[in-house]
């Protein structure tokens, strides 16, 4: 099986650094400084409604003035400030500012209800936010956090303060902290440091080839890891351009796509399952003739491009990647989720180098990416230089959870030293919490997950006792238990799925009528849905009767209902 060298995408730092930088790595604004260094002139943002186009130069001459402003309001070396909003460019100049000015950068999901963010905001020790425009009344309404609060479209292309000298950051001071979950009890915030990001952004860069022409899509969330390391540092220690797309519609998608002379489109599994399922789609109706003949010289395509390494899937599908506006595309990543094999094999025949890669938000994201040239179907991907991974308690197909340590890991959880505990060991190896095998070569093959995250198609991470919360206040129930279940196995898209044990009296109460009592716990969970965010719907009820085991602290015992429920 044929496999390639590392890409050496770092090389180029040995110039500035003693210049620019000491150390294995720049920090996050050195990196920036040192991109804008080098390619000035080159396009950095692009966006549409209203347009705006900023170079590099302009980029960062807007990042220094918002620096100074937050020095002028009093904000410095260690103090955390928030961002939360739509995708923009004005978004990511707040980013990088906040670590300009030596402070701790907290982004955080537009989605979040007031009081969420709030909660977030009280935890973390946040002491500023940077807002949409119609969330900057309401967070912090009665002024009970006392944080300084600045308008993301009004304020960032305006703000500015006196010269300054701005406190030095080292590699092992605290970049980013990124919150996986806690809207109630305890937040787990990932601590990243200025040399995990740096790291993770440049070792991703030894298995795939981004240059200082691409031009990365921004569809995603920015607050979410994933989408800031695959698109915004991919971009900037590159020289790319990123283009910042608004609604996440595919008519919208398409344009903006072609518009923005996107070479490199970065998404979810439930997008790419959606765009190849809607492109052959519209071959069937072209007819069974028709149909088998393209699959057929997709299946040439495929042999082709794997055996000699010749791409000629573009040249012969040109007329089909135009529906999904894809002529300029040149690379694809996929992450956040499982990807069907048949989607990443399908776009590899078709022409576009499709990438899947696997991470976790602990670790930076990215720990592991399949090789354009050297991909493996049903590998996550290969680990990257100066990583390890182990895998530990290995059954007898080799199947292990997974354990990793590199520069990209985490320094822990903000103020949870339990919970650092349980996933980091005293010498900085990370649990995933995944269970899969590595090859000989380092490619990693997952075959389950340990944690109880539920990952949707989407790329979203549910945690299952969020979901559980809110039937605490129904007493007509006496336990439930959520867990993940696979919606669409030929797909692996994974949904949401509830068992319900109603509570003696109300069974008694309603005579035992079966049909009568399910009909009521179905009710009672569209009444959740209603006010639950769309990713954290429940999709499957079943209601059982008898008791679900449980802990002595009267905890359901996850493990042993998945056991007993899971996947039936």
């Amino acid at each position: 099986m044929k496999t390639v060298a590392y890409r050496d995408a770092w090389g180029f730092l040995d110039e500035y650094r003693g210049r620019e930088f000491d150390g294995r790595w720049p920090n996050v604004t050195q990196m920036f400084h040192i991109t804008a260094m080098r390619f000035p002139d080159n396009l950095c943002f692009h966006a549409f409604d209203p347009e705006l186009k900023l170079t590099y130069k302009e980029a960062e001459n807007a990042i220094n003035r918002v620096a100074r402003a937050l020095a002028a309001d009093g904000f410095g070396k260690g103090d955390k400030i928030g961002v939360s909003g739509h995708n923009s460019a004005e978004w990511v100049i707040a980013y990088f500012a906040v670590l300009k000015a030596g402070c701790i950068i907290v982004p955080l999901d537009s989605t979040l209800k007031d009081h969420e963010m709030e909660h977030f905001i009280s935890f973390g020790g946040v002491k500023a936010m940077f807002l949409d425009s119609d969330r900057v009344a309401g967070v912090d309404r009665d002024g009970r956090l006392g944080i300084r609060k600045y308008d993301i479209t009004r304020d960032v292309m305006t703000m500015d303060g006196p010269e300054t000298a701005f406190p030095a950051c080292s590699g092992s001071d605290v970049a980013a902290i990124l919150f996986t979950s806690g809207t109630t009890g305890t937040p787990k915030g990932v601590m990243l440091t200025h040399d995990n990001l740096v790291s993770d952004c440049y070792l991703t860069q030894a298995n795939i080839d981004i240059r200082s022409t691409d031009v990365i899509y921004a569809i995603l969330p920015l607050h979410h890891a994933y989408t800031m390391m695959a698109v915004i540092y991919m971009a900037t220690s590159t020289g790319g351009a990123v283009v910042f797309g608004k609604k996440l519609a595919m008519t919208h998608i398409f344009r903006e796509l072609r518009e923005g002379h996107v070479t490199m489109f970065m998404a979810v599994p439930m997008l790419y399952n959606k765009m190849i399922s809607a492109l052959m789609s519209g071959v069937r109706k072209k007819g069974i003739v028709v149909y088998g003949i393209i699959r057929a010289l997709m299946k040439l395509s495929g042999v082709l491009k794997h055996v000699t390494g010749r791409n000629v899937g573009k040249a012969i599908f040109g007329f089909l990647l135009e529906k999904l506006s894809f002529e300029n595309i040149r690379v694809c990543i996929s992450g956040g989720g499982p990807l069907p094999a048949s989607t990443f094999r399908m776009f590899n025949e078709l022409g576009i180098d499709f990438v899947q890669g696997y991470g976790l938000t602990e670790a930076s994201p990215i720990t592991h990416l399949n090789p354009i040239k050297a991909f493996r179907v049903e590998s996550v991907g290969r680990k990257f230089p100066e990583e390890e991974v182990r895998i530990v308690n290995p059954d007898s197909d080799g199947n292990g959870l997974i354990f990793i340590k590199g520069p990209m890991v985490m320094k822990g959880y903000y103020n949870n030293p339990e919970a650092t505990a349980e996933v980091l060991t005293e010498d900085c190896w990370l649990n995933t919490g995944d269970v899969g095998h590595q090859d000989s070569d380092g490619y990693l093959y997952l075959t389950g997950r340990a944690k109880n995250v539920i990952v949707t198609e989407g790329g979203k991470n549910v945690f299952p006792e969020e979901v559980e919360d809110p039937f605490q206040l129904y007493d007509e129930i006496d336990q439930v238990c959520v867990l993940g279940y696979l919606a669409d196995r030929s797909m692996k898209r994974e949904g949401i799925r509830i068992l319900i044990v109603p509570s003696k009296a109300y069974i008694d109460s309603v005579g035992g009528d079966k049909a009568a009592i399910e009909k009521h716990m179905n009710d009672i969970v569209d009444t959740v849905n209603r006010s639950a965010a769309s990713h954290k719907r429940i999709t499957r009820v079943d209601v059982i009767y008898d008791q679900l085991p449980l802990t002595s602290t009267k905890k359901v015992k996850r493990g042993e209902v998945i056991a007993e429920y899971g996947d039936r």
